[in-house]
């Protein structure tokens, strides 16, 4: 669907740790949308028939090998620019244990604080355009951040 430019649905999965900090991958230079960029949610295309509570679920345990936490429901969203048209549902969950790296979509990561990802956007180190939007809503919406205890 991407690569026809398509619109498409799409789940978001920010994952926060017990402190408040942001998981934040670099996706790889192979990936066919955004190659090389910083991502500050795990997820994906929503498959035919799937929920986005389901496709949520199965990208976190794809990307990050993240299993068996809870999601929280945040919000959806429409973004839309040149060759992407997503309606995105982002959803936020708190993981303290072990993140598995899939090595064919994610380069690298590391929990990170929400002012420095935002600095890095600033001094325009690429990430994914859609991610950013989503966590700039995400933060908006949560007033001083949706970190863990936080009913955003």
């Amino acid at each position: 669907m991407r690569e026809r430019a398509l619109p498409h649905r799409a789940a978001y999965v920010f994952v926060f740790d017990g402190a408040g900090r942001l998981f934040v991958h670099r996706r790889t230079r192979t990936k066919d949308v955004y190659p090389g960029c910083h991502d500050v949610a795990a997820g994906g295309v929503v498959l035919e028939g799937e929920t986005y509570e389901a496709a949520a679920a199965r990208e976190l345990a794809e990307e990050l090998g993240i299993r068996g936490v809870a999601l929280d429901r945040r919000f959806d969203f429409e973004h839309r620019e040149a060759g992407n048209h997503v309606f995105g549902r982002v959803f936020t969950c708190v993981h303290d244990g072990p993140v598995v790296l899939q090595p064919e979509e994610v380069e690298s990561g590391a929990f990170m604080e929400i002012p420095e990802v935002l600095a890095m956007a600033a001094r325009g180190e690429p990430f994914t355009p859609d991610g950013l939007a989503a966590l700039r809503r995400l933060l908006a919406e949560a007033g001083e951040g949706p970190g863990p205890g936080h009913d955003g």
